[in-house]
């Protein structure tokens, strides 16, 4: 039986009763639930999410959507006299972390980006459309690149879903994510991506030797941030990713210390920077996709930041990586 298809401006219904599917029947795309064109105009706000859940089978009842709607609005079926855009919200949110001088500088930049489309390699153009990456088309296009890697590859590797750790922090949900994370057995992993959008804004966060003594002078556990908008502090994620990660060990039933796990490194290397204000996903597909090309067997805090640098990559590389992306996706 196919889904009846909600109107854009009305209320998800999500099943009470409905069980999560096993991980390889889960669905990443949103289309049988929207339209994908009207979808990304909602990014990450609370259509967004719940219609996401809902295609992957993951259950939430009533009153988790209600925490959902009023944790996140949406800005496009408001009042008439406060209809905005989920971009014009982000704006305000960088704008408040930048000084006025930075602002009128990255207001140029914008002017200029809205003109030229960028241009990549091999004749290719990437629309500005699709720089703008909402938690669906994100996902296909990470399940796109994951499956490129060799078997191999993926032994030291696994990856959690790109709206856990939103849902993570919305106290009706917590406990289901955990349950969820449960299931992929990251402490038999070297390495964990933890894709992250809050505030409309995509960060990667890495998991490394979890599964190692905390104590541990070459194998010590530790976590890597990624964040291609610098000036919007990536250090105001560290206390729900603190608590992330001690309530993922207490699910477990491991033994650690509480204090050593709350003492676990973050560590923020500075890496490239986007040039505009739609690029953050493209940026974490990328990050993921050279990290698994050349992350050490063992990290070591001694060798940090390694190959994440400021140079780490050329930009026109980005460019046809996303292009590549974009059509394999197809």
């Amino acid at each position: 039986m196919g889904r009846r298809k909600p109107s854009s401006d009305g209320p998800i219904n999500i099943d009470s009763d409905s069980k999560p599917e096993p991980e390889s029947d889960l669905k990443c795309s949103v289309s049988g639930i929207y339209n994908i064109d009207e979808m990304s105009k909602h990014r990450t706000c609370w259509m967004h999410v719940l219609a996401f859940s809902k295609a992957q089978r993951q259950s939430l009842g009533l009153r988790e959507t209600e925490e959902i709607k009023k944790i996140s609005p949406c800005f496009l079926t408001s009042c008439p006299h406060r209809r905005r855009s989920v971009r014009s919200f982000k704006t305000k949110y960088v704008n408040l972390e930048v000084s006025r001088k930075t602002q009128n500088q990255e207001s140029k930049a914008c002017a200029v980006s809205r003109r030229k489309p960028v241009l990549v390699s091999r004749g290719c153009r990437v629309s500005r459309r699709k720089q703008e990456l909402d938690s669906g088309t994100f996902q296909c296009y990470f399940e796109s690149l994951w499956k490129s890697f060799s078997e191999d590859k993926k032994t030291s590797f696994t990856y959690l879903d790109c709206i856990w750790f939103s849902l993570y922090i919305k106290p009706t949900t917590k406990d289901k994510v955990l349950t969820w994370i449960k299931k992929k057995h990251i402490f038999s992993k070297k390495y964990v991506f933890v894709p992250i959008v809050c505030w409309s804004h995509w960060n990667l966060l890495i998991l490394c030797h979890f599964g190692e003594n905390l104590e541990s002078k070459t194998q010590r556990p530790c976590m890597l941030l990624l964040d291609s908008l610098e000036m919007a502090d990536p250090r105001r994620l560290e206390p729900d990713i603190r608590k992330f990660v001690v309530d993922i060990f207490r699910e477990e039933g491991r033994p650690e210390n509480m204090d050593l796990l709350r003492k676990i490194p973050l560590l923020v290397p500075k890496v490239p920077q986007q040039r505009n204000d739609q690029e953050c996903g493209n940026f974490v597909l990328y990050f993921i996709n050279l990290f698994m090309e050349s992350a050490p067997q063992t990290f070591s805090m001694e060798e940090y930041p390694y190959f994440m640098k400021k140079n780490w990559f050329a930009y026109e590389s980005l460019d046809c990586f996303c292009q590549d992306i974009y059509s394999s996706a197809k």
